[in-house]
């Protein structure tokens, strides 16, 4: 099993906010299949104010390549990447459109397996 943490920000705007987490109550299972088949096990997405976290759990052989292939194919995740866009801007210092940030991981405690 993989794990990835990504963040993204949202438009610093109140209704640009509430209408990006008003979406994520109600995701269309077409939506969360696409997730499924492309390897992702668990999926969770944190916000503060504008920031968005997104945790993801995936099985061994996920790559972020394989998944932007099955998306671009899609055009149901094409219509949804496009609905939630509007709501996304770019994080400080990344290329035009860039949205979602891959983070590094600096420290790990683990008290479970020890």
């Amino acid at each position: 099993m993989q794990t990835f943490v990504l963040i993204c920000d949202l438009k610093d705007e109140p209704e640009a906010i509430e209408a990006y987490v008003a979406c994520h109550q109600a995701v269309s299972p077409d939506i969360l299949e696409s997730i499924r088949v492309s390897g992702i096990l668990e999926m969770s997405i944190y916000r503060w104010r504008n920031r968005l976290t997104m945790f993801m759990k995936t099985d061994d052989d996920f790559s972020f390549e394989k998944k932007a292939q099955l998306d671009n194919a899609n055009p149901k995740v094409q219509k949804w990447e496009a609905f939630v866009g509007q709501y996304q801007t770019n994080l400080p210092g990344t290329p035009l459109n860039w949205r979602w940030a891959l983070m590094e991981r600096i420290f790990e405690f683990n008290a479970i397996d020890k």
